[in-house]
């Protein structure tokens, strides 16, 4: 088993889905994966074999996948991350598609970013008078040098460039 491996985007992603199955049904094979994710089944099976190397999930070929304690713990977070920030997103009441942003967001962002963006949220759905003025400000707020970017996406910056 390797120990304190980063996980990829990729992997989290399929970690996500993997508790979120788990939650729901309380066991997981491979092809609950595989339709979940939309690949298939040869991919998910390299994705399983990764996440059982690294201790998140338990594996024996032609069983059930079984999530680990970390498998778990990581699992839950990543749902909350999720939920979280779209939740945030959607508070705002974000003119961009919000699954798309989180997908952007998600991977890059710290825990204890997290626990900011839930408070914000938290925070907004308990005095609703101060997300109007936020709203406000948003109306009246221009972006740098008045440049309408509205449609740009942050992916341009990084490929213009090469």
């Amino acid at each position: 088993m390797v120990k304190d491996m980063i996980l990829t985007a990729s992997m989290e992603d399929y970690l996500e889905m993997f508790y979120r199955i788990v939650i729901k049904q309380n066991y997981i094979r491979p092809v609950d994966l595989s339709k979940a994710v939309q690949v298939r089944p040869s991919s998910v099976t390299r994705m399983i074999q990764k996440l059982d190397e690294t201790g998140f999930i338990t594996y024996q070929k032609y069983r059930n996948i079984a999530l680990t304690d970390k498998g778990l713990r990581y699992g839950c977070f990543l749902v909350w991350r999720d939920e979280t920030l779209k939740n945030f997103l959607h508070l705002l009441k974000s003119n961009t598609a919000v699954a798309e942003q989180v997908e952007g967001i998600e991977h890059y962002i710290t825990p204890p970013t997290v626990k900011v963006f839930s408070h914000l949220v938290t925070y907004f759905s308990q005095y609703p008078e101060h997300l109007k003025a936020l709203e406000q400000l948003q109306q009246e707020s221009a972006y740098p040098d008045r440049e309408d970017l509205t449609k740009l996406h942050a992916w341009l910056f990084r490929h213009e460039s090469q």
